[in-house]
């Protein structure tokens, strides 16, 4: 199948680096379903014929989409496209910014967000005196119009500006007060929806999932996060690269 056919053709008169282009086309075409999950993505070279570009601009937007999940070489067998949304588990990053790297738009709908102070456990988990104030955020995370996780944060109420400083990023938030976490230790566990979950996610009671419980901490080692998410396990893979 040819590309060129069905996807945007790249504008040689702007200023966005060809690979970039090519990259939101083949994107583009993926997201449309042109090419289903794992279909095989045609060989470099075809593409760098259709579209008219070097191999080396085929590589670099080839690359970036596999970065962002959307496409998975294989080796021996090529490159396909990923049957869910990938999320690399050794980059700390938010949400948010995983939407946004695929031109997803990230939204909430807010369950709640209160002001309390921390009970025992919870001085615990953030190494702080029990009674400190501390702000609760709970919410479900949409890719566009489908939800895709539950979550619930605690954050010391010192580390953010005010409880309402919280849109869509609580890390965007986190940054404007210089206490983004710059490290961070998940626990990862496979779970079955309850029905009042799935009735919030769209999905069926016993479904499996994924809970990831995460704190952030600073550079200083103090903890800023407690995060605690319920994945749908349809729809998002996390990986992993390892090494010796």
């Amino acid at each position: 199948m040819s590309l060129q056919s069905v996807a945007r053709p790249l504008d040689r008169t702007s200023k966005k680096p060809l690979y970039q282009q090519l990259r939101h086309t083949l994107r583009e075409v993926i997201e449309q379903d042109v090419l289903a999950p794992e279909d095989v993505l045609p060989a470099e070279r075809d593409i760098a014929v259709d579209f008219g570009v070097s191999r080396i601009t085929v590589r670099k937007a080839i690359e970036g989409l596999v970065d962002e999940g959307l496409l998975d070489r294989r080796h021996g067998a090529g490159t396909f496209v990923a049957s869910r949304i990938q999320k690399n588990m050794a980059a700390l990053s938010s949400f948010s910014e995983d939407m946004a790297s695929r031109d997803w738009e990230a939204r909430s709908e807010w369950l709640g967000r209160t002001e309390s102070q921390t009970s025992p456990a919870e001085a615990l988990e953030l190494g702080l005196p029990p009674g400190l104030s501390i702000y609760r955020f709970d919410r479900i995370r949409y890719a566009e119009d489908t939800p895709l996780a539950i979550e619930h944060a605690i954050v010391p109420a010192a580390c953010l500006s005010s409880i309402d400083s919280v849109d869509t990023s609580l890390y965007a938030a986190l940054e404007l007060t210089n206490h983004r976490p710059t490290k961070a230790v998940q626990r990862l566990q496979a779970i079955a929806f309850n029905q009042d979950q799935a009735s919030v996610l769209d999905i069926s009671c016993g479904d499996p999932g994924l809970f990831i419980e995460r704190r952030g901490f600073l550079d200083d080692g103090r903890v800023v996060e407690v995060t605690r998410s319920y994945y749908r396990g349809d729809a998002y893979d996390f990986v992993a690269e390892l090494s010796l």
